[in-house]
């Protein structure tokens, strides 16, 4: 991807690809809070922030070095001083990412999107991949702006407030945790920066979900999320809506179902193939699920849940494959 200018914001930012980069240059003064390990933190003097990709050999590298260290090199790459920037990393391409762009009035907010979620996606409480001691370095980075000006307790407020909308973006696509049976709420490496401008007149107090300042950041990060993730990993409303999609997040070995069947298995595949589309099938996948979700949530008794499971399978369930599969998974998971 050559480098190029690709976007120009109300304030005169201009965005970059720039060297398997996404280069913001501020045209304003503006104050942020960023999770980077280059001049993380609150700032008020930085010009520019940037997300970017790893190669294999980026990768390889960080093994044995530190990712500031790595983030200030790269900065010599690009020909900006360290001491102003502040910058995220990713395995996501960066021709993959995705711009949200959303005004109301005098307010505009901008949200700017990598994401991949197919190894990485967690919910906050799942079990740890590694015990941090003495420190340690798929993920979703977002870069937050606005034109207004936000006090240091409301570009907090506005981080979080971005956060939870990076939640409803997964949540909406019912994307899975891959260390419980959960739905993710983030990916274990995130990174968010955001930014507002410090030569508005216009000073906003709350960006918190009542407000229209956070109602706005809302919708653009949920927005840059769904489409980023679908740039990158190709998960859609329509890829999610698929049974065995479904039945994943209550992961069981597909291959073991199969090798136990009493009937032609390659019948039945191609049976199943015809119908794990079907919007009623997924829907009674969803609904069972939802049910695994309430026992493991302690909401509902687990046997008061094995006998709704298997009504909604006696009276809504007709097809043979998608029965068979969902009664494996009751078998294996609630009884």
């Amino acid at each position: 991807m050559k480098d190029r200018l690709f976007f120009v914001s109300s304030v005169n930012d201009e965005l970059y690809y720039l060297k398997d980069t996404i280069f913001v240059k501020f045209n304003v003064k503006r104050n942020g809070l960023s999770t980077s390990k280059l001049n993380g933190g609150f700032s008020r003097n930085l010009q520019s922030v940037f997300n970017h990709h790893l190669s294999q050999e980026n990768i390889d590298y960080l093994e044995n070095h530190d990712v500031g260290d790595y983030l200030i090199q790269h900065c010599w790459s690009l020909n900006v001083d360290s001491s102003y920037t502040t910058g995220l990393v990713t395995l996501a391409e960066m021709k993959n990412v995705s711009v949200a762009f959303k005004t109301f009035k005098n307010i505009e907010v901008i949200a700017i999107t990598t994401a991949g979620v197919r190894t990485n996606a967690s919910r906050a409480g799942d079990p740890a991949s590694y015990y941090e001691e003495n420190g340690k370095f798929g993920t979703i980075n977002t870069i937050l702006l606005t034109n207004v000006c936000l006090a240091e307790e409301t570009l907090l407020e506005a981080f979080m407030t971005a956060t939870e909308a990076k939640t409803v973006a997964l949540n909406d696509l019912k994307i899975p945790s891959q260390y419980s049976n959960h739905y993710a709420t983030g990916t274990g490496t995130d990174g968010l920066a955001v930014f507002s401008n410090l030569e508005s007149d216009n000073n906003l107090t709350n960006a918190g979900k009542h407000s229209k300042l956070g109602e706005l950041i809302g919708q653009a990060v949920i927005d840059s999320v769904k489409q980023a993730v679908k740039k990158q990993v190709w998960i859609s409303p329509k890829s999610q809506s698929n049974v065995l999609v479904r039945l994943n997040r209550y992961g069981l070995d597909i291959n073991k179902f199969y090798e136990e069947l009493d009937c032609d298995k390659e019948q039945f595949i191609i049976n199943l193939q015809k119908e794990m589309k079907k919007q009623d099938n997924v829907a009674i996948v969803s609904s069972v699920l939802n049910l695994f979700d309430e026992v493991e949530n302690n909401l509902i008794k687990k046997d008061d849940v094995l006998v709704l499971a298997q009504n909604i399978i006696n009276e809504n369930c007709n097809n043979y494959p998608i029965k068979k599969l969902l009664e494996y998974w009751i078998n294996y998971f609630i009884r």
